[in-house]
């Protein structure tokens, strides 16, 4: 198991309203160094559908469409112990830290991209921000339970936000 660094900025401007917290980057995203960059991962077709937007593929494209959606993105841990993308490996949890994009963003409600990230955030940050949290099934592919069709139906509690 190796010590890893978070190798990607947060996503978000004084426009977005609302934050998007996964736990830590996957190898795949890590390698490509933006968010959810494996090909199997739902994430970008889930929020497509939710914001009724193209689907975005590169990752000016992806940066592009948070900002335009007044969506943030950003995970709850800086760096940790990690076996590969394996989030039920991760140990020795250093968070980000969120008040930066709190600082500038008017955010209206805060999302956990699955268990882990709602776990650890609730944790490490709640203490820090007071602000709640809630918690989104895993667009992951190894949430096998959730079909894509499932995913979007949970994630449009988003769009009550954005409006």
């Amino acid at each position: 198991m190796s010590r890893e660094v978070h190798p990607v900025k947060p996503v978000y401007n004084e426009k977005s309203k609302i934050l998007i917290l996964g736990t830590f980057p996957s190898v795949k995203s890590r390698e490509a160094c933006f968010f959810y960059a494996h090909p199997q991962n739902r994430f970008w077709k889930t929020l497509a559908a939710v914001t009724n937007d193209t689907l975005p593929s590169s990752v000016e494209e992806k940066k592009a469409f948070l900002l335009r959606n007044n969506i943030a993105v950003w995970d709850v841990i800086q760096s940790c112990e990690v076996e590969g993308s394996s989030d039920s490996s991760i140990k020795n949890v250093i968070t980000n830290d969120l008040s930066g994009i709190f600082n500038t963003a008017d955010i209206h409600a805060v999302f956990a991209n699955g268990t882990k990230a709602y776990d650890l955030y609730h944790k490490y940050c709640f203490p820090q921000t007071g602000r709640a949290i809630i918690k989104l099934p895993s667009t992951s592919p190894a949430n096998a339970a959730y079909s894509l069709d499932k995913l979007i139906e949970q994630w449009y509690i988003i769009g009550e936000f954005l409006k």
